[in-house]
């Protein structure tokens, strides 16, 4: 399948149980630990301008045209820092298993992720609130490898969503609405973006 880059080859993942399947999960783990110091470093900038600057000036403010912009720059912003540690480890986990199906995919998937939690959480989020915080993209991987599992008959990735459902089964009824001052709307399309990544980008 063609992804539409200068080659037009598709990409191979290395096969489950070879030593070139562990070396490109050992690169996928390492490159989404270099992700996260960035996420901390952003917040501690946003600390030092003035705690939440960063987060009204790149969230997204639901059906104004001012805050659309957080489409794109929100996953990197976070309400403070025990919301940032809570995004941390679960990013690592799904973003390493995700990384290790492919780089292109995994940018394209990520874009995809990206532009459907966002734009849900813009169209039907609630008025007045500045959405911030990588948990979007988060349920978008888990909707990715739970997806891919069942598309691409990869038994393995449907055993490693399984397996982090489980770890954090607590943080799934957030795709549901709640009282609770959290983006139920963008876990929901989060979600919903990375089922439609898998199938969009998928290996015949």
């Amino acid at each position: 399948m063609s992804y539409g880059l200068a080659d037009t080859r598709p990409e191979q993942a290395p096969r489950f149980g070879t030593d070139a399947f562990y070396a490109s999960m050992g690169r996928a783990f390492v490159t989404m630990c270099g992700v996260i110091p960035i996420l901390f470093l952003i917040e501690a900038l946003d600390v030092a301008v003035g705690r939440g600057t960063l987060d009204v000036a790149g969230g997204i403010i639901p059906r104004r045209v001012d805050g659309l912009d957080g489409v794109l720059f929100s996953p990197f912003l976070h309400d403070g820092w025990d919301h940032l540690y809570g995004n941390a480890v679960p990013l690592i986990l799904v973003g390493t298993f995700a990384l290790a199906g492919g780089a292109r995919r995994f940018i394209w998937s990520t874009v995809t992720i990206m532009l459907v939690s966002g734009l849900g959480v813009w169209f039907v989020g609630d008025p007045g609130t500045v959405v911030v915080g990588a948990s979007g993209v988060i349920f978008g991987y888990l909707g990715l490898l739970f997806a891919r599992g069942f598309v691409e008959r990869s038994w393995w990735s449907l055993a490693v969503a399984a397996f982090i459902g489980l770890l954090y089964w607590y943080q799934i009824y957030n795709i549901l609405p709640t009282d609770r001052a959290i983006s139920w709307q963008g876990h929901a399309f989060g979600l919903a973006g990375g089922l439609i990544a898998a199938f969009l980008f998928r290996r015949r």
